[in-house]
């Protein structure tokens, strides 16, 4: 089974200032540990970048470049999309073809909007889908913590599973590459 990650949106303006997900420092930390094991065994790593004219997230600004302390590799591939959904309008689907990528390992940022969508419809789009449980994060929304976001996406996306296609949503130290 061929296997890609997409690490999703950590980008400066979400890992730093006002925007700050929660523990991003020790998401970023599983992210690194989860995308050196991918390089080690050759999995195909994809850095994912939003970006959204006029705001911290445009192209090119600081806040739009990766987070400092995410570690990436030349090797890595590199997505722009301007929607939460990872697929629409970008190459990521003919970067992973469904026929030759059956399995995305998924991480990053936000819990609520990119991870969630991206998710749904890598499911929705025949992948086979594993969530790193510890290794996305959100800001509160003013209803709920982040924490209690990513508790609830953790649990609700874990029963998406269907005939066709899976999601396992487990910790990143467990995800088999």
């Amino acid at each position: 089974m061929t296997t890609a990650l997409l690490i999703i949106d950590v980008q400066q303006a979400l890992c730093s200032g006002e925007y700050e997900c929660f523990e991003i420092g020790r998401v970023i930390d599983t992210i690194n540990d989860l995308s050196a094991r991918a390089r080690k065994a050759g999995v195909t790593v994809v850095l994912i970048q939003h970006e959204e004219v006029g705001s911290p997230l445009a192209h090119d600004v600081p806040g739009w470049q990766l987070a400092a302390g995410l570690q990436t590799s030349p090797k890595d591939h590199r997505v722009r999309k301007t929607t939460p959904d990872s697929f629409y309008k970008t190459n990521l689907q003919k970067l992973l073809p469904v026929q030759e990528f059956e399995r995305l390992v998924i991480c990053g940022l936000q819990t609520d909007y990119c991870i969630n969508t991206t998710v749904r419809q890598a499911l929705t789009l025949g992948y086979d889908v594993v969530l790193a449980s510890d290794a996305h994060s959100t800001v509160d929304n003013g209803n709920l913590t982040a924490e209690d976001i990513i508790a609830e996406h953790n649990k609700d996306l874990k029963r998406l599973t269907g005939s066709v296609t899976r999601i396992d949503v487990i910790p990143a130290k467990d995800i088999q590459l």
